[in-house]
């Protein structure tokens, strides 16, 4: 196994809460993949607000820009390797992690998974609902444990395919979703 990387979505917990969620499992750094690194309902999770109080009690903050959600239709990827997803932004990400950009952003989280104790962080708390699974899914055919944090509630060890469509991991260690997939379960 390569290791362990941690998952959180904060949704409108205080800071307080997510610093003790994040100081039980030992987290030093904290990745933002959100698209917009803000929230109004909560603005404790600003970037510039995290920065500061993510930074007061040790844990360091950066933002991966290559993992963040909410992406648009790929054109130049196969609309069959993923048409498993009935939901469009989840078969939207799954063809953005079949590129270059997704796979910088998956070696740096990577490597400084390899000297930190890291969390990926998005807004959605529930790990099922937020693009987190596809890294999860990514990260586990690659070797890596994840474990998903939940502010008040047990923690949760990522199984391949567990949610949402059906994986197939390809020889290169990239992940699918086609529908003939979805037929055998």
């Amino acid at each position: 196994m390569a290791g362990t990387i941690w998952t959180i979505g904060h949704w409108t917990c205080p800071e307080e809460v997510v610093l003790e969620t994040l100081g039980g499992a030992g987290i030093d750094e904290l990745v933002d993949v959100r698209r917009l690194p803000g929230s109004r309902r909560s603005p404790q999770f600003d970037a510039e607000e995290m920065t500061r109080w993510l930074g007061e009690a040790g844990i360091g903050y950066r933002r991966l820009a290559e993992l963040t959600g909410r992406r648009p239709k790929q054109r130049d990827v196969d609309p069959e390797l993923n048409a498993g997803w009935q939901n469009t932004s989840f078969r939207n990400y799954a063809d953005h992690t079949l590129g270059e950009e997704y796979e910088a952003g998956i070696a740096q989280l990577t490597a400084l998974a390899a000297e930190h104790h890291v969390a990926v962080m998005c807004g959605e708390p529930m790990p099922w609902r937020c693009h987190r699974l596809l890294i999860s899914n990514t990260l586990v055919a690659r070797g890596w444990e994840v474990v998903h944090l939940r502010a008040g509630a047990a923690t949760v060890e990522h199984e391949l395919g567990a949610w949402g469509a059906r994986p197939i991991v390809r020889e290169d260690g990239t992940v699918i979703y086609p529908p003939e997939a979805q037929e055998e379960s």
